[in-house]
């Protein structure tokens, strides 16, 4: 199925989402709308698992915010839909995989679209950066995530700069899970969206909540938060027939069938 400016392609449990923009697969207001819309439908599809988010051609994942559609009077403060910027920044209840396949530069935006996915594979050419900076502007969903993605110092010094970041040094600094040649990029992708789909969603689910919601907490009052069932992830996970099914399955030394429920 083909909604422009974006490309889908669904196999199984994965969709995978093309941002489809040229030159620089910018995101204006109507995209980010859009993007919003999609992640939402692939939040509430029980049939999908993993989505995997690239960019069309080889030299931008992403420039972030459409620069042409600022200049034309479209503000910082948009309506840039449900999920926020991009789709994903501020999506309410998303317990799915997301997976971001850096296929180029992903700059400002395109960066925090980036950030906002649980894994990050990047080609080896791609690049990362916050230029912000330098138009007295504030790279707002990085400057609260990028400090605790990787050490203080080099987030500073990123958000404050705007330098260009490589793929190799974001893979050392923690940023990146894998850095691969550019056309190893998708098949990793679906490689390891395939092996997530075969496991269990409702603690998928339960893993991207208690993370999400204990990131600020002490330890001990996370811990026990968890015990006492007190995020509705966990709970329904404990009640769930998939919990039966795992412990069914380890005690007949057998792969489980995991069914969302």
């Amino acid at each position: 199925m083909t909604t422009e400016p974006l490309r889908l392609r669904r196999e199984g449990a994965v969709l995978e989402v093309t941002l489809d923009r040229p030159k620089a697969n910018a995101i204006d207001a109507a995209t980010s709308r859009r993007m919003g819309e999609l992640f939402a439908s692939f939040r509430d599809d029980p049939e999908l698992r993993v989505a995997i988010v690239t960019g069309a051609g080889e030299r931008f994942f992403s420039a972030g915010w459409d620069l042409k559609a600022a200049a034309a009077g479209e503000a910082p403060d948009e309506d840039f839909g449900v999920g926020g910027f991009a789709g994903l920044q501020q999506l309410p209840g998303l317990g799915k995989p997301v997976i971001a396949a850096v296929n180029g530069m992903a700059v400002g935006g395109g960066f925090e679209l980036a950030l906002s996915c649980d894994l990050i594979l990047a080609a080896g050419h791609a690049r990362f950066a916050l230029p912000e900076i330098n138009a007295g502007t504030l790279a707002d969903a990085a400057t609260v995530k990028l400090p605790r993605r990787m050490p203080y110092h080099v987030a500073m010094e990123l958000l404050l700069t705007g330098r260009w970041m490589e793929a190799e040094e974001a893979r050392r600094w923690g940023l990146v899970n894998e850095v691969l040649p550019a056309e190893r990029l998708l098949e990793r992708a679906w490689e390891i969206a395939r092996t997530l789909a075969e496991g269990p969603p409702l603690v998928f689910a339960a893993i991207k909540e208690v993370v999400r919601e204990t990131w600020n907490l002490p330890e001990q009052e996370a811990i026990a938060r968890i015990a006492a069932k007190a995020f509705p992830t966990v709970e329904r996970l404990y009640a769930s027939e998939d919990q039966k099914e795992g412990a069914r399955a380890f005690a007949e030394k057998r792969k489980p069938v995991w069914k969302g429920r």
